[in-house]
């Protein structure tokens, strides 16, 4: 790679090509035989290929080189073995469609790139995926022509990488990496332009931008007339939060490209949460144990709280009951809705489902670790305007039907099944909004991701006005100034039209939460080994007023849980455990014989009570997403609160009217 005054000016291919195909035997004889493969636009490569897939959970308890040891060992098939990629000479990999789709971890690409590759080349890359490749120097494209010229010996300049990048993407590409971005940007060297879009008509996200956008850098003075499409500019945030699962790695590179005595900007504004590993202990395999990485996993929580005090952040940690500790505060998502975020605002996390705040009004969205550690230090983080596509609802949901159901439709549309929604913008509305609860627009919003998309939102009105001032005591009239409301005439990419009235229930089959059909097309003989209700998605109060009255329902019919079938209900947060306390929904759910969970991800992360331990084992589950080995090696349908919870009464995948 060749470089110019600290730019990267050009690359050429100097070590081997790894075709992530589809067949094993081509695939493990690249991996292990030598083989080298050329380009064959017939060749069937592996679609969808998460980041579950390129770094699993426990990989994640690394935050350092030790990542290309394990670089795509989650892959489907479990044919890339420890140390394959990274001693295999691999330069570029090369996949299909949705490449870095799921979780916002930067390990994934961070393990690619310390394993030596350079470049990744894919039919389409997700967005959260690709700016972290951005951020720390891999390159990426979905041109193959570029790699057949590759292949052909020839020497490629670096724009050949940056075409159809904003001009800050681009530089941060040719800088290397967003932190020598950055030290460009501090010194005075890089001056991004303030975009001078004209007035014109804007969606929900676009008027947040405009009104957060950085227009002065000197003086810090925030707003401009209008944004469009494609304008890339930077954003004052409101709200920084990380988990432990990511806060380790984003201190490192803070430290990193800061220096070892950098303080937070504005530490009120941010928050630490540790709510991922919480369980981990009941459900490490012993062989992980043996690694020693229970001691690995657990030292990502003593170096966030090391680096919380240090830096004076608001840490939400473990909470005890009755001399004991019994779970976290509650998972991030759900307490930035019930006692951080307000509408207006710009929330960023270092989570994908960051985009559940969504629901209060606000631009929320997820970014790795290399964007959190910059953010911490210069409060404001990159955007390039998304497109938006809009979705109108209409009606009101059936009995029986619910916001998970709405979600599995849509992202089974083949827009979203085929990747065009990466990078957009869901923005719900339509008169049918106003029968959805708070809870049930976060599951439109947290799911958002799912579709590839940037973030999902819905307009703050009355609904939102009337939580966080009976919730949070906050007062209406000093709420009103902050709400943003798309323009009647705004212009969106496409818009979806949905009655809810039609909404009948769905089911999400194994491997990707876009393969949605209706429940009545699921064969009726499914029996199930697990029923998991929890997760950020699954576990808010609304989903507890559904798993209670299926349960109720099964009881009153004179049904116990079938014995070969397990039942966990996981709480979102300790405000929500409350509640079902008060509802009787605690003594109910002990009555029907349901292992209830305190607050943490758990399961859904495969980090608590309710993961598979064999490949055979089937789990219905609420979570929103079911990548292969996401929540264990068994197989994984996604479902509403009100399916989980009958189909653990019936030993089978069915609904309440079945019961």
């Amino acid at each position: 790679m060749s470089e110019t005054q600290g730019k990267r000016t050009s690359i050429r291919l100097t070590g081997r090509v790894l075709y992530l195909a589809e067949d094993p035997a081509e695939l493990k004889a690249q991996l292990y035989d030598g083989k080298r493969l050329r380009h064959d636009p017939q060749r069937k490569l592996v679609d969808n290929i998460s980041t579950d897939e390129l770094t699993p959970g426990w990989v994640c308890y690394y935050y350092d080189e030790t990542l290309a040891r394990y670089c795509l060992v989650g892959l489907r098939g479990n044919h890339v073995q420890k140390d394959a990629i990274a001693n295999g000479g691999f330069q570029v990999i090369v996949s299909g469609l949705s490449k870095g789709c799921g979780s916002s971890r930067e390990t994934a690409p961070f393990s690619e790139l310390k394993a030596g590759v350079q470049i990744v080349f894919a039919r389409t890359i997700e967005k959260i995926y690709g700016q972290n490749c951005q951020n720390i120097g891999l390159l990426t494209s979905t041109d193959f022509s570029l790699l057949e010229r590759l292949e052909r010996g020839e020497e490629l300049s670096i724009h050949e990488f940056t075409k159809g990048l904003d001009e800050i993407a681009t530089a941060i590409v040719e800088s290397g990496g967003l932190f020598a971005y950055n030290r460009r940007r501090l010194a005075g060297e890089i001056v991004p332009k303030v975009p001078q879009t004209g007035p014109r008509p804007m969606t929900l996200v676009e008027k947040i931008v405009a009104s957060r956008a950085i227009a002065d850098a000197k003086t810090g003075r925030l707003g401009i007339p209008a944004v469009q499409p494609g304008d890339a500019l930077f954003v004052r945030t409101d709200v920084r939060f990380s988990h432990e699962y990511v806060t380790p790695m984003a201190e490192s590179l803070f430290k990193m490209g800061l220096g070892k005595d950098a303080r937070i900007q504005d530490p009120a504004s941010v928050y630490a949460f540790r709510d991922h590993l919480t369980f981990l202990d009941r459900v490490m395999p012993e062989a992980h144990v043996k690694m020693g990485l229970r001691e690995q996993a657990a030292s990502l929580a003593t170096v966030q709280e090391r680096f919380a005090g240090e830096q004076g952040v608001r840490l939400y940690g473990e909470v005890e009951r009755d001399g004991r500790v019994v779970g976290s505060e509650g998972i991030c998502h759900n307490i930035v809705i019930e006692e951080i975020a307000l509408p207006g605002q710009v929330v960023v996390g270092t989570d994908s489902h960051t985009c559940m705040a969504g629901a209060l009004g606000c631009f929320a969205f997820g970014v790795g670790s290399t964007d959190m550690a910059n953010s911490w230090f210069t409060k404001d983080v990159r955007v390039r305007v998304p497109e938006t596509a809009r979705v109108n609802l209409r009606g009101a949901l059936r009995p029986g039907a619910t916001a998970k159901d709405v979600m599995l439709l849509l992202l089974s549309h083949e827009f979203f099944k085929t990747g065009k929604g990466i990078g957009k913008v869901l923005e719900f509305g339509g008169p049918g909004v106003d029968s959805l609860s708070l809870d049930e627009r976060a599951t439109l919003t947290n799911m958002a991701v799912e579709a590839g998309g940037f973030t999902g939102i819905v307009a703050a009105e009355d609904v939102v006005l009337d939580y966080l001032v009976q919730m949070r005591g906050l007062q209406r009239e000093r709420l009103l100034p902050l709400i943003q409301r798309p323009d009647p005439d705004a212009r969106y990419l496409t818009t979806f039209d949905i009655d809810l009235a039609t909404i009948e229930p769905m089911i999400a089959t194994p491997g990707d939460p876009r393969n949605g059909v209706p429940l009545r097309e699921l064969r009726r003989d499914l029996r199930i080994d697990i029923a998991y209700g929890g997760s950020c998605t699954g576990g808010k109060k609304a989903d507890m007023d559904m798993y209670a009255s299926a349960v109720r329902r099964a009881l009153a019919k004179g049904r116990t849980l079938p014995a070969h079938v397990k039942c966990y209900i996981q709480f979102g947060s300790q405000k929500i455990r409350d509640y079902a306390e008060t509802m009787g929904y605690v003594q109910l759910f002990q009555q029907a014989g349901i292992e209830l969970i305190d607050p943490s991800c758990g399961a859904c992360i495969k980090a608590g009570p309710g993961v598979s331990d064999r490949p055979d084992q089937v789990t219905v589950s609420a979570i929103n997403r079911n990548f292969p080995g996401r929540s264990g090696p068994g197989q994984v349908y996604l479902a509403s609160p009100l399916v989980v919870a009958a189909s653990a009464f019936l030993g089978r995948i069915g609904s309440p009217d079945e019961l």
